[in-house]
């Protein structure tokens, strides 16, 4: 056999059998995966997916040998039935799983060939819908052989408990950092201080614009790229005037979970701003647009002015400045 003929019949994709299961494993661990998998979970994606590739399986795939033995390419589409669209009248659809070549053999149009011979396959058994997601590298590729970019794809995993150590889980437990970072909670952020004039009687100031929360301490939700104590200056001196030049110091973390129209939850610090002067406090030149007053009250009386919850997280401020602990307060669900 000529070199020629060799290379020739090694480029020749061949459909995969359950026993191509451990070498696609494999490529898909080492080449695909964000983090590779140790050998027990190789041993559970292997069985997996020779079963899946046997008959009755939804798993397809398509392999190209390596002369001494194993694989040096592989494409696996896994095919998912949809509800039938002029589109893809059979309801069938197939996500392209993975696609990988060994290092040494890149650059020959192994990728290609498999990921052709794969669509081929799939469409001769009445698959017309297909997805992957394409790395930056191989964005190209897919683009020639006639797939386009989408932002309405997204993913999410569920798990409704720790999965035990190397068990069976969802492949979508291993996804890209992009796709992972779609996939966890959402979280508003803000920053308030917590000031008492020099009786250690709390200030607060006025919503003009929530009167559900009528009474607020000082802050505000962060902006992009500040951290806590930035936005708790900002908000102060917004709000207030006053520029703080005391050090951080942490006084509760206060958290909430969506509700109310509202579909992230919500984390807050609230930093001790300490004792304010009595010139300080008439110093105070408010933001129209968002307080018309500011007050200082002894604790009890700010109960009957706000909601139990408000107060709660008020009261929790204030055992936190006596006790030194910093608090954590979840009233705000």
């Amino acid at each position: 056999m000529t070199h020629d003929s060799m290379a020739a019949t090694v480029l020749a994709p061949r459909p995969a059998t359950p026993d191509d299961a451990a070498e696609i494993s494999r490529l898909r661990s080492a080449f695909v995966l964000t983090e590779p998998l140790d050998e027990k979970w190789l041993d559970v994606c292997r069985d997996q997916l020779a079963k899946r590739l046997g008959p009755g399986g939804d798993a397809r795939a398509y392999v190209i040998d390596a002369p001494a033995g194993g694989l040096v390419a592989c494409a696996l589409g896994l095919i998912q039935p949809v509800l039938p669209a002029p589109r893809y009248p059979k309801g069938l659809a197939a996500r392209i799983h993975a696609v990988a070549t060994e290092p040494a053999h890149r650059r020959r149009g192994y990728a290609r060939a498999v990921v052709s011979a794969l669509l081929d396959g799939l469409t001769r058994e009445g698959v017309t819908l297909f997805d992957l997601h394409a790395t930056e590298e191989a964005a190209p590729l897919y683009g020639q052989l006639g797939f386009t970019g989408s932002s309405a794809l997204m993913r999410m995993t569920r798990l409704s408990e720790q999965p035990a150590a190397h068990a069976p889980v969802d492949d979508a437990a291993w996804l890209p950092p992009e796709e992972y970072a779609a996939t966890v909670p959402k979280c508003t952020a803000f920053a308030c201080v917590y000031f008492t004039d020099e009786d250690d009687r709390p200030l607060q100031l006025r919503s003009v614009c929530s009167p559900s929360h009528p009474w607020q301490l000082v802050g505000g939700v962060m902006d992009p790229g500040e951290r806590p104590w930035e936005t708790a200056v900002r908000e102060c001196r917004e709000e207030t005037g006053l520029v703080l030049t005391i050090p951080p110091k942490l006084l509760a973390t206060v958290h909430s979970l969506p509700g109310g129209g509202w579909p992230y939850s919500t984390i807050g610090l609230i930093f001790d701003g300490g004792q304010l002067t009595t010139d300080q406090i008439h110093s105070i030149t408010l933001a129209p647009r968002e307080h018309d007053e500011a007050r200082v009250l002894p604790l009890d009386e700010w109960k009957a002015l706000m909601p139990p919850r408000d107060f709660r997280r008020l009261n929790a401020m204030a055992q936190a400045r006596r006790t030194g602990e910093a608090a954590y307060v979840g009233a705000g669900d």
